[in-house]
């Protein structure tokens, strides 16, 4: 990442849409070459994409839809570790309760992560088409926006949420930066090879599970029930702290999927997969086939076969089901069939703040710096989890709405852009 280059393949900036379709394909999109003025030829600005703030909203939600179980699970963040997590088993337990809990998370476990990290990847395409159009030098001033996310990643990893995405996807963007100024066979190479890196860790890690002989989930350790029920937020501040490297551990063990998303994210995009034409509506309805029909019934078998199958089906079955979602979604959204598009369009253009903001809600009313709902409601049973994300859900959309009637960006968003943006000195000279 030493040196810069020009971009070369121009497209919609970070807020429009081209008005043309490119040769790419779904399997090898070509880049179009930048000429020697910087602007790209027939990428002239149109309006802004509603399916990428669409399935961003999506991806925000979703999200929360298996966050919500970290918050309310006694032990909390460290119950991840513990196991406790483990979907319910409707086979055994056919209960409603059992039954909505299963469909509620399986819908949703690693598929709509899975759909956020491709929608990075989508918009560090953009910038780089961005940049492509203006004729900027590329990464440019790009490594000083993933130093940005990486700071606001470790503010919330200590002050909210242990689990944190925003670290990885930041270090992840700076390699990806990097190959997008490189040729599409370096490109190429790259998804390939972490794909195959990934896999390979992922069958043997579910290997050394099916060889491990069974352990029962234990009860969740009485130190980190008391530490979020009873403890300061000093003392869960510190805790992360201490514990820093096992709680980030799920970036490292998954960088090779991020990779390979973000790179899918970019080939996409340059398919032409979010735009509204023809060619982008008969791709989406083939990863809506294609996704959806060989990743829910792998998926479902994964989440019945147990514990052992679960690296499985959120690190590679759930990924194909999230290309699924994004046709489905498109599907819906073309047809103007789409219950809440609007308010989804509206969290996903405040992305960012949402996805904190939703980690600082649950935070303040599940521990006991806050209302303390784990503990009161321990033992209750599923419905008030899933109407604790129903009621979060609306508050986001609702304060998305709120605020983007009267603001161009989220909160945070114009934190970010405030912060990076180059200031320029007023050289006019005053009067005397």
């Amino acid at each position: 990442m030493a040196h810069s280059t020009r971009p070369d393949a121009p497209g919609p900036s970070e807020t429009t849409s081209t008005t043309t379709t490119t040769t790419a394909t779904a399997t090898a999109p070509t880049a179009t070459a930048v000429p020697a003025t910087g602007k790209a030829t027939d990428a002239a600005a149109g309006g802004r994409l509603p399916l990428l703030d669409v399935l961003r909203g999506a991806a925000i939600l979703g999200t929360l839809m298996t966050n919500v179980w970290i918050f309310t699970s006694p032990g909390s963040e460290w119950s991840v570790l513990q196991g406790r997590l483990d979907l319910p088993d409707p086979v055994s337990d056919p209960a409603p309760g059992t039954i909505a809990e299963f469909v509620f998370r399986f819908l949703a476990d690693g598929k709509f992560l899975s759909l956020l990290t491709i929608l990075f990847g989508v918009g560090l395409a953009i910038q780089f088409d961005s940049a492509a159009r203006r004729g900027q030098p590329w990464p440019g001033r790009y490594p000083r926006r993933a130093a940005f996310l990486f700071l606001e990643g470790t503010v919330h990893f200590l002050l909210v949420f242990a689990w944190d995405v925003l670290m990885g996807y930041a270090v992840t963007a700076l390699l990806v930066a990097w190959l997008l100024a490189r040729s599409e066979r370096v490109r190429r190479a790259a998804l390939w090879t972490a794909a195959t890196v990934h896999l390979a860790f992922v069958g043997l890690v579910t290997l050394g599970s099916l060889a491990s002989p069974d352990t029962a989930t234990g009860a969740p350790d009485p130190d980190a029930v008391r530490l979020y029920a009873d403890g300061s937020w000093p003392d869960q501040i510190r805790f992360r702290l201490d514990h820093a490297l096992i709680l980030r551990i799920e970036p490292v063990f998954s960088f090779g999927l991020l990779v390979f998303l973000f790179l899918l994210g970019v080939r996409l995009h340059r398919a032409g997969a979010f735009a509204p034409t023809a060619a982008g509506r008969r791709l989406r309805a083939r990863m809506a086939g294609w996704g959806l029909g060989l990743g829910l019934p792998l998926g479902t078998a994964a989440a019945l076969g147990g514990s052992d199958y679960f690296v499985l089906g959120r690190y590679v079955i759930a990924p194909l089901v999230a290309v699924g979602y994004i046709g489905l979604i498109g599907w819906a959204l073309d047809r103007r069939v789409l219950p809440g598009a609007a308010a989804l369009g509206n969290v996903g253009r405040t992305a960012l703040s949402a996805y904190v903001g939703q980690n600082l809600l649950c935070m303040l009313l599940c521990y006991g710096i806050g209302l303390g709902l784990t503990a009161r409601f321990a033992g209750s049973g599923p419905w008030w989890v899933m109407g604790l994300w129903a009621a979060v859900s609306l508050a986001l959309a609702t304060g998305s709405w709120l605020w983007l009637r009267r603001f161009e960006r989220g909160p945070l968003e114009a934190v970010q852009h405030w912060a990076l943006t180059p200031r320029r000195t007023d050289r006019r000279t005053a009067r005397g």
